[in-house]
């Protein structure tokens, strides 16, 4: 457990939803992720390209959080991992997901929020993530020109946050996995 979410977890209430345990992913947590990640996604997830972006790379572990119902069962999770963009070191965002009888309560805005400012706390710069604008332009994702996800990614799709003033300013070129 990460020192930004104390010795035991976080709770959470959040819009009358009830009380959630805001805690980092566990070794033990993985299975159960990758299942929610399995029932909130199209078959074939993982054959995207931000999916080999992280094969074999090991994720950002303090910014993998879950959130669990007071019954301990899991609503919702986020994930990131280490990639290079021109270069520079850069978080890839992804995947967030929301248990479908848990949508609309908040909890991925919530896990979104949460790991943003633990992100900066712990000295990262930027952010990158493959989404819809939309959503993600409420927390300041913007389109980013000249940054290239390997294919096939529709470049209207890669997004990107600057935790740090002007940290995206010059950064272009492929996204390549952190070694």
């Amino acid at each position: 457990m990460s020192a930004c979410y104390g010795a035991a977890h976080k709770q959470i209430r959040e819009r009358g939803a009830g009380v959630y345990r805001l805690e980092e992913e566990t070794e033990a947590d993985w299975w159960e992720v990758e299942a929610l990640y399995d029932l909130c996604f199209a078959p074939g997830r993982t054959a995207l390209s931000s999916y080999r972006l992280r094969e074999g790379v090991p994720t950002v572990a303090p910014l993998c959080l879950t959130l669990r119902d007071e019954d301990g069962t899991l609503a919702a999770a986020i994930r990131y991992w280490p990639v290079r963009v021109g270069g520079h070191d850069t978080l890839l965002l992804g995947p967030v997901a929301v248990h479908p009888t848990r949508q609309g309560e908040g909890l991925g805005a919530l896990l979104i929020n949460e790991s943003l400012a633990e992100a900066r706390r712990l000295g990262w710069e930027r952010v990158l993530l493959v989404g819809d604008a939309p959503y993600y332009g409420r927390f300041g994702f913007r389109k980013l020109e000249g940054v290239e996800m390997p294919p096939p990614t529709n470049p209207d799709r890669v997004l990107g946050l600057e935790l740090k003033a002007g940290s995206w300013k010059g950064v272009t070129g492929q996204v390549v996995k952190a070694t």
